[in-house]
Parts: structure tokens; C-alpha cells; sequence
């Protein structure tokens, strides 16, 4: 919420929260805590179902204050089957801060260390879906701060259990009318069953004709009665891999390692040799592009910069410094970026225009590459592949002399602009860029066109942009051309450097037509990660954690309005653009 936004609870005066906006409470005066057992957990045959499924998919209509996450949480750790893995789905489109929850959730100390895990990983109110990784017990929540509609058409997965918890029918019922209830028939699996605290002929009435058999049980505390729903079926479990080959050693190589092993998979990163990608440089920008339409393009950079920055701040030693202020290049700029601090897109406080006209981006990081690849690829083999083959025991990687490098079950293609040599089909143009550095000087992170931004004992500046080369000697030339480009944003910088000898290292971005990112699984179950241009360190986390979804039949961290964007098969129509 912004500062000056109403919280969207009041506490009553016998010490209950209630909704400023609908005028009911969050929980039972008799026993919240009971209530959720009795009614979602209980109610969803939980956690008896727990046993059906490797990975169990939990969905919630109003997450409030997570009350019936941690009690999810909580039966979860002490229930589940060995490896298995939980999914939680929640929606709210009035999200409460962390201290409302915290104030909330302490009327159950016995749900200690579940709530406790919540509230530190709280998450965000800006709109889009929010992803929330509980390692510990071995589960991810994603939230969608947005309209219970809107979520559910976004939402890609197909849940076991349904906690439809939504403020009461009489004070909220656009929350339970016939179409959210449809959308939350086609958002389940066969078997799935549903539960909630009403018995509304409404709600009655929507569930059956969304195809869901209901009955009547007896109700908690003053409610005489409670409701509960199943949809028919059985859902069928698919053989799921176990190991994952990645070829490219870069940021989507490492983001495909790093979301892979967080589900259980086997990890092998083979790093050409010879490849170099731009996520080697000593220091590197995370920010999102600047849309002020504020429309999909917009939302997927928002979503996947939060992501991005949220899993940087959590990997020991690779954030360099924190805030990056952009300048305005252009006339238009400001104003630009005033509309851009105004989206509810981002966090509140996180962008802010200033009074030159400027954008300051708050939480916007500087780090360092090649420690980030390192800790999320893990050990590397360093050999090139030049070919993959299918056999009955899955893929195979060769070299050029045709031995084997390693065996997978699946296989992924992230190797930057070099993906195309293992799939003709990928469209991508080559675009060379070096970057300078000196230990001579020092800088906040600025973006102004070009960018100069801190080193571990330095600052590095840059970079060049040349489309269809795919050299990557140093030039002197170059560091000239950077130089010149850093003079237009920071002229006392470039002036400081004029006569320094610089360091420097070029690579090869991937770019493609329409400038967006290619995140899909080809027809023969091959992923691939590539088209990142120069906000690899932005998309690839969120991009990554997608892939790995698709690829093992999991609810995706990614709206499909905003999957489809990155979609590899955007490009087959025959009036696809080809330009760049």
C-alpha cells in the first residue's frame, strides 16, 4: 500500500481485525485457527489426500492474513509424503502489510514456526503474482495481488484442494458469483475437491453448475452448517524426470540450475569453453526496461526484476551496491518516468521520480556476475556440445569427436546467442558489446543511455552496441567509444578517466525481432532460454523458474498473458515480424 492508503482492516473493539471495505471479519470470534482446520483442512480431506500426489496444489480464494496458509504449512510438514512437494495458489486483491498479519497471527503461538516463515518472506503489494519459497518445508506459494477473475484466467495450474475463503457472500458476492466459480472448476484437477464456510444458495447454485457434486456438514462455532465440493476423476500422475542438462554456463544457464534443483532435479551446466557471455563482466546492472504503458510488456519486466532481486538479496556476497538512479536522455523523459513511479506495478517507495527529473529505482542492485553463475550453476563441465541425440533412456550430449558428455532426462538450450547452433529454428540476432573498467575512480550506479556503475574497487562503464558482430577481442577503439558515451551522462567521470588506460571484455547479447525474450519447450520436450538481449540478469530468474514449471507439469510463478509473450512459437506465423 502507498503511505497514505487506508489499511484494508480496522480492529474492533473486542480486539477482532474486520474489513474496512466489506465489513466482516477475518476469522472466527470463536477460534480461527479451529475454524480453518475444521472447515479448509478437514474439508479438502486433508491430510489423507496428502498421499495421492508428489506435488499437491493447493488453491485460495483471499489469503488475508495467511492464517490458513500456515495451518496448511503446518499439517504439510508433519504429514507429507517422502519428496513431496506443495503448491500453494492464494489470491487478494486488498493485500494487509506484514505487521497487520504478524498482529493477527499471534493469537496462535502454536502455529510458531509456520507463521513465523510467512511473515519473513511477507509478500509484496504490488499487482502481479508474487512468488514465496518455503524451503524448509518444502513448499512455494504464489500470490496474486490482483482481481479474483483476473488471477484465476492468469493462473496456468490445476489445484488438488480449494480453500474458497472469501469475505461472506451477502458482503462480498462478487467474490462468489457463478463466473469465478466456473473459473475455479477449470483451474482444478479431476478429484479436486473444494471447501468453504458458506452455504449460500448462491454459492450452492455456482459450484454445481461449474460441475462440482456438493453436501452440507456440520458447521464451526455459530455457523450450524459448512459446505463442501468435489469434482469427479481422478488425477493421473506423470512419470517425472529426475536430471536436467543445461548448455550454456551464463545467467539463464544458472537461473535454469538454480529453479531445476529447488524442485528436486539432478543439475549437470556444460560451459562451452569458448563461450562468452555478457554475465561474465565484473559488475552488472538489475533493472527492468521502462514502459510507461504499463500494459504486459511492462508487467513482465516488473514481475520478473522483483523476482530477481528478491533471489539476488538471498545469494551470499553478490550484491555489490543497492539503488540505481536513471537520468533522462531525452525530453519526453521525465515525464516518463513520473508515469513509471506512479504504476502499481512495483513496489511502493521503489521507484520514485525526482525533482530533476530523474528516476530513482530503489531497489534496483548492482552485482557481480560471475559469483552469482557460480553459486547457482554449481560445479560446471567445461566442454562444447555439438550435437544432442534422443534414445529410450532419454537425451544424450556429444562432443565434436562424438563422445558422450553426460546423459539426461531433459535437456535445456541457454547458451545466449549460440543457442542457434543446436536448434536452427531460434531467430536470433547477435549483438556485440564491451564494457570498461578502471580502478581509478569511483561512481553510484547511474543509467543514462549508457551506464557507469561501482566494481568491487573501481567502476565500470559502458557498453558498446553492435549488431551482427559476434567478435569478442578488446578494443582500444571501443573504451573510446563507452568514454564518449559516459561524457554525455557523466561528464565529470568521463573527464576524471580521459587519459586512463582501461580493462575490458566483450560478448555477444541475443536479441530477437520484437525484443522480448524466448522462454519455451520445443515439441520434443527440449527448453529453451534465450533472446535476454541486455536484461538477462532482470528475466532469466523468473523466466528460468517458468521453464522449470512447464517442464514438470507445476503451477508457474507466471501469468499466461505474460508467458505467451516469451513463447518461442510466437515467431512461426508466416507474417511475423523478422526485423530487429
Amino acid at each position: 500500500m502507498e503511505p497514505n492508503t487506508p489499511s484494508p482492516l480496522v480492529w474492533r473493539e473486542d480486539g477482532l481485525p474486520q474489513s474496512s471495505l466489506y465489513g466482516d471479519v477475518y476469522f472466527s470470534s470463536v477460534d480461527g485457527l479451529a475454524e480453518t482446520r475444521a472447515v479448509f483442512l478437514t474439508g479438502c480431506g486433508l491430510p489423507e489426500r496428502f498421499a495421492d500426489r508428489r506435488d499437491f496444489v493447493v488453491g485460495e480464494l483471499g489469503f488475508g492474513s495467511g492464517l490458513n496458509i500456515a495451518a496448511l504449512l503446518d499439517l504439510w510438514r508433519r504429514e507429507k509424503p517422502a519428496n513431496g512437494r506443495l503448491h500453494i495458489f492464494s489470491i487478494e486483491a486488498h493485500p494487509l502489510a506484514r505487521d497487520e498479519a504478524a498482529r493477527i497471527l499471534a493469537h496462535w503461538p502454536e502455529l510458531g514456526q509456520a507463521a513465523q516463515a510467512l511473515l519473513d518472506r511477507w509478500p509484496g503489494q504490488a499487482r502481479g503474482f508474487h512468488r514465496v519459497e518455503l524451503p524448509e518445508f518444502d513448499a512455494v506459494l504464489d500470490l496474486a495481488v490482483m482481481d479474483v477473475v483476473e488471477a484465476l484466467q492468469a493462473w496456468d495450474g490445476a489445484a488438488d484442494a480449494w480453500f474458497l475463503d472469501g469475505f461472506s457472500p451477502a458482503l462480498n458476492p462478487a467474490m462468489w458469483r457463478e463466473e469465478v466459480l466456473a473459473a475455479v472448476a477449470a483451474r482444478s484437477a479431476p478429484g479436486a475437491r473444494a471447501a468453504t464456510f458458506t452455504v449460500a444458495g448462491a454459492v450452492r447454485r455456482g459450484l454445481e453448475a461449474a460441475g462440482f457434486e456438493i453436501a452440507k456438514r456440520r458447521g464451526f462455532g455459530r455457523k450450524r452448517e459448512r459446505l463442501e465440493a468435489w469434482l469427479p476423476g481422478q488425477r493421473d500422475e506423470a512419470v517425472r524426470p529426475t536430471s536436467l542438462a543445461i548448455v550454456g554456463g551464463g545467467v539463464a544457464g544458472a537461473s535454469l540450475a538454480r529453479a531445476a534443483r529447488a524442485e528436486g532435479l539432478t543439475v549437470t551446466v556444460i560451459d562451452d569453453p569458448d563461450g562468452v557471455a555478457a554475465s561474465g563482466n565484473p559488475a552488472g546492472l538489475v533493472t527492468p526496461a521502462l514502459d510507461a504503458g504499463g500494459g504486459p510488456r511492462a508487467a513482465l519486466y516488473a514481475q520478473a526484476f522483483a523476482r530477481a532481486v528478491q533471489l539476488y538479496e538471498e545469494t551470499p556476497g553478490v550484491v555489490i551496491a543497492r539503488e540505481v538512479l536513471q537520468l533522462p536522455a531525452a525530453e519526453r523523459d521525465p515525464a516518463r518516468f513520473a508515469t513509471v513511479a506512479g504504476q502499481d506495478l512495483f513496489e511502493p517507495g521503489t521507484m520514485t521520480a525526482t525533482q530533476v527529473g530523474a528516476l530513482a529505482m530503489r531497489s534496483a542492485l548492482v552485482i557481480e556476475p560471475p559469483l552469482l553463475t557460480a553459486a547457482w550453476s554449481g560445479d560446471r563441465v567445461r566442454r562444447r556440445v555439438a550435437r544432442l541425440e534422443r534414445n529410450a533412456d532419454g537425451w544424450l550430449l556429444l562432443d565434436e569427436a562424438g563422445d558422450l558428455i553426460v546423459r539426461a532426462d531433459r535437456v535445456a538450450l541457454a547458451s545466449g546467442a549460440a543457442t542457434g547452433r543446436l536448434d536452427s529454428a531460434v531467430r536470433l540476432r547477435p549483438v556485440r558489446g564491451q564494457t570498461s573498467w578502471t580502478t581509478d575512480a569511483s561512481t553510484p550506479a547511474v543509467a543514462f543511455g549508457g551506464y557507469a556503475v561501482p566494481t568491487r574497487n573501481g567502476v565500470l562503464f559502458g557498453a558498446t552496441h553492435d549488431r551482427d558482430q559476434t567478435d569478442t577481442d578488446v578494443r582500444t577503439e571501443d573504451h573510446q567509444r563507452n568514454l564518449a558515451t559516459l561524457a554525455k551522462g557523466l561528464p565529470d567521470l568521463a573527464e576524471q578517466l580521459k587519459d586512463k588506460a582501461f580493462e575490458g571484455r566483450a560478448a555477444v547479447r541475443a536479441t530477437t525481432p520484437d525484443r522480448l525474450p524466448l522462454a519455451g519447450i520445443r515439441d520434443d520436450g527440449v527448453l529453451v532460454l534465450t533472446g535476454l538481449g541486455s536484461r538477462g540478469l532482470c528475466l532469466a530468474p523468473l523466466l528460468a523458474e517458468h521453464l522449470i514449471a512447464e517442464a514438470l507439469d507445476i503451477p508457474s510463478p507466471l501469468p499466461r498473458h505474460l508467458s505467451q509473450m516469451a513463447n518461442w512459437r510466437r515467431f512461426d506465423s508466416p507474417d511475423a515480424s523478422t526485423g530487429v
